[in-house]
């Protein structure tokens, strides 16, 4: 599972036009998700998405967290963050889980977010062409991967 995550001071998404989600402050979370995911790479990367802290305290410093701010999420779902570009220039998305697998990790991701956050949080269109609008805030943009523990 791969997380682009932006620390944004607002972000919505669209589809055929129409808002899905939008947020003020908080992160813009593009999640990809891949057939080797599991439950528990859900669970490990919801807390370390809640728990980042990213956000100003009193002296300017990045010590504060997403519930420190009152901070909310917007997830969209992005197959393409598994893109494998090694050979030509079409990239492949084969390591992508497909929709059957992946549509039950991510609804999974939107609880798992909503219960440690405390609160409902915005959503893409899972598998929709989608238009995603944010200012990103700093700008702070972190990646992570679940196969990759150790360096986060």
């Amino acid at each position: 599972m791969r997380a682009v995550i932006q620390r944004v001071s607002e972000a919505s998404v669209k589809v055929n036009g129409l808002a899905t989600g939008e947020i003020e402050t908080g992160f813009v979370v593009l999640l990809g998700i891949e057939e080797a995911d599991s439950e528990e790479d859900v669970t490990w990367l919801a807390q370390k998405i809640i728990n980042l802290r990213v956000f100003a305290d009193e002296n300017g410093l990045m010590n504060k967290a997403l519930a420190d701010v009152n901070g909310s999420v917007l997830l969209i779902s992005q197959f393409t963050l598994f893109a494998q570009t090694k050979k030509g220039n079409r990239p492949s998305f084969i390591r992508a889980a497909k929709p059957e697998f992946a549509i039950p990790l991510y609804e999974m991701m939107i609880k798992t977010l909503e219960n440690l956050l405390g609160k409902s949080i915005s959503t893409g269109q899972f598998g929709a062409d989608m238009k995603v609008s944010l200012v990103n805030d700093g700008p702070v943009t972190i990646i992570m991967d679940t196969k990759d523990k150790d360096n986060h």
